[in-house]
């Protein structure tokens, strides 16, 4: 039986949906498949969300931008928006049965020297991190 589907999504693709799914998966790939995309994906996966990433020991160097209409076709069971935009042009999927919208500030959009960007990386992977291992205990609970 396969595992069911958590879909995050955010506009680009490139900076939140990917720290969330990586956490996510981390955090509860065992009980649930996790997968992000965009509804205008960058086509790129932010270098700072990666590097962020890294620095808590989970390697996304194989993720990519990706189209929600590449999921369409697929049984979503939870949908997650992490920005405003994308939960309000979120589709229906088939068969999906839960959706969460947790947004988040873009780092993208960060400004300054390099270290203060990487600070604003940091400071929303860390939002991140905590919304979504608190979501995976409570998929850990109820399994």
């Amino acid at each position: 039986m396969s595992k069911p589907l958590v879909l995050v999504l955010c506009t680009g693709n490139s900076c939140r949906s990917h720290l969330a799914e990586a956490i996510l998966r981390r955090a509860a790939g065992d009980l649930v498949e996790v997968a992000s995309a965009g509804s205008k994906p960058a086509g790129y996966v932010h270098p700072e969300a990666l590097a962020v990433l890294k620095e808590i020991g989970i390697d996304a160097s194989g993720h990519h931008s990706k189209h929600l209409s590449e999921f369409l076709g697929r049984q979503v069971h939870t949908v997650i928006t992490v920005c405003g935009n994308a939960d309000q042009v979120c589709p229906a999927f088939p068969g999906q049965v839960v959706r969460h919208h947790w947004g988040f500030s873009d780092p993208a959009h960060a400004t300054g020297t390099p270290d203060e960007i990487r600070a604003e990386f940091r400071r929303v992977r860390d939002q991140i991190r905590l919304v979504f291992e608190a979501y995976a205990a409570g998929l850990r609970h109820r399994a």
